[in-house]
């Protein structure tokens, strides 16, 4: 059964408060890609009069590691999941509402493939493009997500 956005944004408000009182919201999720949501306001803003670079990463990263949540409730196994590393490139100032979008859900299926087969943790890549109400491109992450078997 695929996790819905109510269920990851139930998850947030206990278990990433950061992210849910900042305005951070799932809006959608498949097995191939997960988008959210965040409105520039006054809790998330920076001194420039524009969204914290922190919280475009958090709403990012929710995109990305939605899909590996959701990858591993289907694969049945325990199976941790954490990020080893990221990157990003901001193009324009963040103001209003911003979309994230990560459609790269075969990357973590394949990962997760992998480890169950092998016993051996997995690192793939993700990226999640941020986009204002206009469609212009204010900023990309990539993330590197790790997987392995519990022990």
């Amino acid at each position: 059964m695929a996790l819905k956005p109510s269920k990851i944004n139930t998850f947030t408000f206990f278990k990433l408060p950061s992210a849910w009182w900042t305005g951070i919201r799932l809006t959608y999720i498949d097995e191939q890609k997960a988008m959210t949501t965040v409105k520039h306001r006054w809790i998330n803003q920076n001194p420039f009069k524009s969204m914290f670079w922190a919280v475009q990463g958090m709403a990012a990263e929710l995109s990305t590691g939605a899909l590996v949540m959701n990858e591993i409730q289907k694969s049945g196994e325990k199976i941790s999941m954490l990020v080893a590393n990221n990157k990003a490139v901001f193009t324009k100032k963040a103001t209003g509402r911003i979309t994230f979008t990560c459609e790269e859900g075969h990357l973590i299926a394949d990962a997760i493939q992998k480890t169950i087969a092998t016993g051996e943790g997995q690192t793939c890549w993700m990226k999640s493009v941020g986009v204002n109400a206009d469609g212009v491109e204010v900023s990309t992450f990539h993330f590197e997500w790790t997987v392995k078997l519990k022990s």
